[in-house]
């Protein structure tokens, strides 16, 4: 492990923009001629002003902003726009020349911009593009914009996980290990700028270190608390009643449980409750509502109450009750995601991770298409016992289907169940295939009989109809799942009902074994656009797979182009520029321009940064 150390001086840069592809486009067709513009709301944090500055990027815009210190002067937020001693009439004619203008922090407007906000619209003379934050109450002109439908409203979600995840690898300089990732989006909540100070803070006190052998960053151990945590955090540091900070103190100390209501004071809870910092369940059980509240109230606790409050709790009925949901849920074909803190509180807090609950973390990660998960899971386990043979299959399972073929792998040559992954990830499908029907302890089957899978295990069967064999699996599968039900699909060849078990499975939680369905239906499907929709479809799902690469998703996405266009393709994901491609294949620009939007259209890529994934897929 070695520690990271932050160049003294360095300039914080911004951070990519990444993600919002879908919400980008809406913002830009708002804004085009002809079009009123468009409110933005979302929580504090979730990236608005970032997504309206990428939407404005190079166009004539006129910016204005409200702030907490101005709501009582007139045309406050319009100041550096308007002479002194305007009125409102006077100031609509002014403005509505203007073509373009954001308006940041709009609920924090004095009135009479509000109301000059208000006008503006109503006439339509200007395009506007207007940000509030969720949860403020904005003056009642400026509510009216889209309560009115003077505009339409976009609201922003959090940024998903795996957005984040590449903001925090741009962050932190490098790939972090994706349960440091799930840690920091949960502590954040969505909220990106303070996801960018607590990222600041672990690189500026040597709290991210390098694992060397998966050549990423982790984090294990405290929370830094800044002065933005702090901030984030006032709500419960600040509450006077020593009644209320006990029972909140008590609650920080008791994660990863829960504390039962009946344990507290009950009108203390109600007013706790009321005021949105403690949850209580269905069960009773209590909980501190916000995910970073636990750690700042623990590290502003002092040696000698916190010694009084931690006490003696022991995690392993929880654990195994853990592990018992994780196995019911893979057993009923459903890997939906499932609270799970008292692992997640064991990884955080660097403690030891038994080795048959990781097994069972990694394999229900490695079924949901979450393979860097799985393997990092895995290695929790491995850490505790190196030779454990469950921890160290599901990281050879990991590794094998992201198209990993070195010795890593060689111990699923050893295992019932899984020596068809090895030839497999090298391409030779042929030896894969004749593996999978090998009978089990070397019984022969009878005369005339179809070789069948060695194992009942559901899972295992249907790895066979991941590697295109599906009739040697029909039989072992339960017959009214999914799992056969794809498998029946894929036999017949029918792409429809190969889009509905994929569908199927997305919504139940198997991201790669819905990528892998949407790739074998675009072999299958008769209609050309029935196809494109499959490909685009089975490419999306993959993308949020961490770098799987199997043999259902080989070729996914280049098999229909032209060789001229796939020759292109190649070297725009390799990053060469159009002017590059045209003098290495002593083409036109523009030829070469006609030839990827072609190829665009027909990979369901936006652009070229969807590109060097849809190239790199196994021949």
């Amino acid at each position: 492990m070695t520690t990271f150390e932050p160049q003294a001086g360095t300039l914080r840069l911004p951070w990519p923009f990444t993600g919002r592809d879908e919400e980008l486009e809406l913002v830009r067709r708002s804004l085009a001629g002809g079009r009123p513009g468009m409110v933005i709301s979302g929580p504090a944090g979730c990236g608005r002003t970032r997504l309206a500055t990428e939407a404005l990027r190079g166009a004539d815009c006129a910016r204005v902003a409200g702030t907490p210190g101005t709501r009582d002067l007139p045309f406050a937020a319009f100041s550096a726009l308007l002479p002194e001693g305007v009125t409102l009439h006077r100031a609509v004619q002014l403005l509505s020349g203007r073509r373009l203008l954001l308006v940041d922090d709009a609920h924090l407007l004095d009135d009479a911009s509000a109301a000059l906000l208000h006008q503006l619209a109503v006439q339509g003379r200007a395009r506007l593009l207007v940000l509030v934050t969720d949860g403020a109450r904005p003056p009642g002109a400026v509510a009216r914009l889209w309560t009115g439908e003077l505009l339409p409203r976009l609201a922003l979600e959090p940024l998903p996980l795996e957005e984040s995840a590449q903001l925090i690898g741009a962050g932190a300089g490098g790939l972090v290990e994706p349960l440091a990732v799930n840690r920091l989006h949960r502590l954040c909540a969505g909220d990106l700028r303070l996801l960018r100070d607590l990222l600041d803070a672990l690189r500026e006190q040597g709290l991210l270190t390098r694992d060397t052998d998966a050549d990423e960053w982790t984090w294990r151990g405290r929370v830094p608390v800044t002065p933005a945590l702090r901030e984030r955090a006032a709500a419960v540091l600040a509450r006077a009643c020593p009644d209320e900070r006990e029972i909140l103190d008590r609650l920080a100390f008791a994660e990863p449980l829960p504390q039962v209501a009946d344990t507290l004071d009950l009108r203390i809870l109600e007013r706790l409750e009321a005021d949105g910092l403690v949850d209580v369940g269905d069960d009773t059980t209590v909980r501190l509502a916000h995910p970073l509240h636990g750690p700042v109230l623990r590290a502003e606790a002092g040696r000698l109450r916190a010694r009084r409050l931690t006490g003696r709790r022991s995690t392993t009925a929880a654990l195994d009750a853990e592990a018992a949901e994780l196995t019911r849920r893979m057993e009923r074909t459903d890997v939906r995601t499932t609270s799970t803190p008292v692992g997640e509180w064991l990884v955080a807090e660097g403690e030891p991770v038994p080795p048959w609950y990781a097994a069972v973390r990694a394999r229900f990660s490695r079924l949901r298409g979450e393979l860097r998960e799985a393997a990092a899971w895995a290695r929790e386990g491995l850490a505790a016992a190196p030779q454990d043979r469950a921890c160290r299959t599901e990281l050879a399972l990991a590794a094998v289907q992201s198209g990993e073929t070195g010795p890593s792998i060689d111990l699923l040559t050893e295992r019932p169940g899984t020596a068809a992954w090895p030839p497999a990830a090298r391409g030779d499908l042929d030896t894969a295939l004749r593996t999978l029907e090998e009978p089990e302890h070397g019984a022969e089957p009878e005369c005339g009989a179809e070789p069948v899978l060695a194992r009942p295990d559901p899972y295992i069967a249907y790895d066979a109809v991941r590697l295109g064999v599906p009739r040697r699996a029909v039989r072992l599968l339960p017959s009214d799942g999914c799992l056969a039900r794809h498998a029946r699909a894929l036999a017949r060849g029918d792409g429809p009902a190969l889009d509905l078990v994929a569908a199927e499975l997305e919504e139940r939680g198997f991201l790669l074994f819905a990528a892998e369905a949407y790739a074998q239906a675009v072999r299958v499907h008769r209609d050309a656009g029935a196809a494109r929709t499959a490909r685009t479809r089975a490419v999306a799902l993959a993308r949020r797979c961490q770098g799987a690469r199997t043999p259902a998703l080989s070729g996914l996405v280049l098999g229909e182009l032209t060789a001229r266009q796939r020759q292109i393709v190649t070297l725009a994901a390799a990053g060469l520029s159009n002017r590059q491609i045209a003098d290495r294949l002593t083409l036109s620009v523009r030829t070469v321009g006609n030839h990827l939007y072609g190829a665009y259209t027909r990979l369901g890529a936006g652009d070229r940064g969807a590109l060097p994934w849809l190239v790199e897929q196994p021949a």
